[in-house]
């Protein structure tokens, strides 16, 4: 589970990054700067959520940092609505992917 996780979570803080240049720069959102420390700041958060995934905690960060994603729309639009789900339903994927692949190793570890 936790390289499926740490790769959404790591394509996440690409496109996050991405979108906070696309959003500073274009006009989408009033404030600059708060936009560009906004957007590094969930960039990082992202990256650093990438860590707690050993930890049996690590899925609860996974979900809140979906939800911080999806919570930037109110700063840069729809758009961000759009892409906050998108990753929100990959990582749903991901924890259930990854829940049985390590149900199935467990399961052929112990046969």
């Amino acid at each position: 589970m936790k390289v499926l996780c740490s790769a959404v979570l790591a394509a996440e803080a690409v496109v996050v990054f991405l979108a906070t240049s696309l959003a500073a720069s274009n006009g989408s959102v009033d404030n600059t700067r708060l936009a560009w420390g906004m957007g590094l700041a969930l960039t990082l958060l992202l990256v650093l959520a990438i860590g707690t995934l050993r930890r049996p905690w690590g899925v609860a960060v996974g979900w809140a940092m979906q939800a911080l994603v999806v919570a930037t729309a109110l700063v840069a639009g729809w758009a961000m609505l759009v892409v906050g789900g998108l990753f929100a339903v990959l990582w749903l994927v991901a924890v259930r992917t990854g829940r049985r692949v390590d149900a199935l190793r467990a399961e052929q570890s112990d046969g």
